[in-house]
């Protein structure tokens, strides 16, 4: 028979499980205040509190035959020994309530899209304790171990790394959008006018040039570096490219950040492509028509064979202005403009074109870097 601590003697053990006198009670749990660490009685003592059949003899041996609990157990928690989980209870910073309360409220601000930072847990756990006599609260927070066995507790709980998104770009609040954007999408796209070579969808993206890419290695154990050195020219140049349903892609047109465009700035010939230049290196309202005038429409009005065109893209300013729009009802286009803040989940070219892109422009800065070019552009 398994005791806690020494093994009691033959005649001890003998006393223990036959002895007949009475038997105190468990130690009773009384009137506890909100505060207290009150367990739930343990099978011992619930055996003792509940008694025995009318007409059996009180003992050890008894209670242990007719609640299945070992009689070491009923023994000590009738003298007062606390069980394993109720002392374990009874050293818990929080009390069962109290731990319940910081669930349900994690819990709540995760739902609502405001995840709790472990760094912040233990001090949610201080302020769960602010409801108690100054006598009974702690001095501090629990260490920042704390979090971690709190985590360990509660299944429902786990912890992981989570991206900053902007609210707007959240799935909750662009279900609707999207789903009213194919709705509408899917009314233009019945009119048998409509051909799948004649839906385009054209966006731009910007390269910084010089930009590495990011690259698998093998170091020594104990190098914690994730990172490699690189000159980084921070200049950026944007390509406008567009596609077609059919899988055709047009020419792209380049912005160069510069005032002027120099011949030397391509090595190779580009036939078919079409250059601008901005200050910043970035698209505006001007060079978005330019694209327009002297790329996609070109490009696209023998195809269309005079059936009206649908051009998709984003809801950047620069693509609605009162030229374009002249422009696009003159000549039969089609402006399908995407939900706003729904880019990166209806935005066909992020994925399909300008992902592999920037890959393998990234590859060849590699290279170029590996023979001694240290800065392009």
């Amino acid at each position: 028979m398994a005791f806690y601590g020494r093994p009691a003697s033959p005649e001890r053990r003998s006393s223990v499980c036959t002895t007949p006198t009475a038997i105190p009670k468990p130690a009773s749990v009384g009137t506890c205040t909100l505060y207290s660490h009150v367990p739930a009685m343990d099978k011992a003592s619930q055996a003792l509190a509940q008694g025995l059949p009318t007409g059996v003899p009180e003992s050890y041996r008894a209670f242990a035959n007719h609640s299945g609990v070992p009689c070491s157990n009923l023994y000590h928690r009738a003298r007062g020994r606390q069980s394993i989980q109720a002392k374990a209870q009874s050293q818990q910073y929080l009390a069962p309530f109290e731990e319940k309360a910081v669930v349900q409220f994690i819990l709540q601000m995760a739902e609502l899209g405001t995840p709790v930072r472990i760094k912040y847990i233990p001090s949610l756990a201080f302020t769960a304790t602010r409801h108690r006599p100054e006598a009974d609260r702690p001095a501090k927070p629990p260490n920042k171990n704390w979090a971690k066995a709190f985590e360990n507790r509660h299944p429902e709980l786990r912890a992981r790394k989570v991206r900053a998104l902007d609210w707007n770009r959240h799935e909750k609040n662009i279900y609707h959008k999207i789903e009213h954007w194919f709705e509408v999408i899917g009314k233009v796209l019945e009119d048998p006018a409509i051909l799948r070579e004649t839906v385009y969808n054209m966006d731009e993206t910007g390269v910084m040039l010089s930009m590495l890419g990011s690259i698998k290695v093998l170091v020594g154990r104990k190098d914690l570096r994730d990172y490699r050195g690189a000159r980084v020219k921070r200049t950026v140049v944007t390509a406008i490219e567009c596609i077609s349903a059919d899988g055709r892609y047009l020419d792209p047109m380049v912005i160069w950040p510069s005032t002027t465009h120099r011949s030397n700035w391509t090595t190779f010939p580009t036939p078919g492509w079409h250059y601008a230049c901005s200050e910043s290196g970035y698209t505006d309202s001007q060079l978005s028509l330019e694209w327009l005038t002297r790329v996609f429409d070109p490009q696209t009005r023998e195809r269309a064979n005079g059936k009206p065109r649908l051009l998709i893209c984003d809801g950047f300013g620069t693509h609605e202005t009162l030229e374009i729009l002249e422009h696009c009802f003159a000549n039969n286009i089609r402006l399908c403009r995407l939900p706003s803040h729904n880019s990166h989940k209806l935005q066909p070219c992020d994925v399909a074109v300008f992902s592999p892109l920037k890959a393998a422009y990234r590859d060849e800065v590699e290279r170029l870097d590996r023979g001694g070019v240290n800065t392009i552009g």
